[in-house]
């Protein structure tokens, strides 16, 4: 018997993610699922990503702590920077968070070479991306390119390969592909500002792209919101 396909897939907690996640099982691979503790607001979507790492079968989850939030430079590491929630503007927002996806797959990276997996996933989306230059095709293949030159695994002949499966879907596609699936988006957390019980703002630009992806699915919205006023 052949063995099992691995993947490490990262895992926020969120419903790109948590689709990414199903994706990657549908697929057949065995999925060890990875979330980082980076130094954001709050913990709600650590939470949340254990959930659905359970909810969809992962063979196990990891939470990384590594604080890139003590150099701030961020609206969802810093708090002296608001989350903006005036709506969507051109250009790249606060709530970027300098070298995130760049360091997340790196770590990604590491656990895929010790467990013998070539594959990883990550949900990034070019499309309701906020803006952000790290969740584009050509950073998303440039990467790759850095991890088969960097592995042992890779100058061994077994290259890596990284997944983007939500790259060019808009958020109302995202969710229909996921509901396909089964997920219970009420598991996910995607709020920039969720309290502490994972209840979510209403207003900032995740928030905003969740609701309009719901709506424009026709899909009823599972979000958890904070009460008004």
């Amino acid at each position: 018997m052949p063995p099992p396909k691995r993947a490490v897939v990262l895992l926020s907690g969120g419903l790109d993610s948590a689709t990414c996640l199903a994706i990657a099982h549908t697929e057949g691979f065995v999925c060890h699922c990875l979330s980082v503790d980076y130094g954001q607001r709050h913990a709600a979507e650590l939470a949340a990503a254990a959930h659905v790492a359970t909810a969809l079968g992962a063979q196990e989850h990891r939470i990384v702590h590594l604080d890139i939030g003590q150099f701030g430079g961020s609206a969802l590491t810093d708090s002296a920077i608001a989350v903006p929630t005036g709506g969507l503007a051109p250009g790249i927002p606060v709530t970027y968070v300098p070298a995130r996806n760049t360091i997340m797959l790196s770590l990604a990276l590491g656990w895929a070479e010790i467990l013998g997996a070539q594959d990883i996933f990550v949900g990034v989306n070019a499309v309701d991306y906020s803006g952000y230059p790290d969740c584009r095709a050509e950073f998303i293949k440039a990467f790759e390119t850095m991890a088969n030159l960097a592995t042992k695994a890779a100058a061994e002949g077994h290259p890596l390969k990284l997944h983007v499966p939500l790259i060019d879907l808009a958020k109302a596609d995202i969710i229909r592909q996921g509901k396909a699936l089964g997920i219970d988006f009420a598991l996910t957390v995607s709020c920039y500002q969720a309290d502490s019980s994972g209840h979510a703002c209403g207003v900032c630009d995740a928030c905003r792209l969740r609701r309009d992806g719901f709506a424009a699915a026709g899909a009823a919205d599972p979000t958890r919101y904070q009460p008004a006023g």
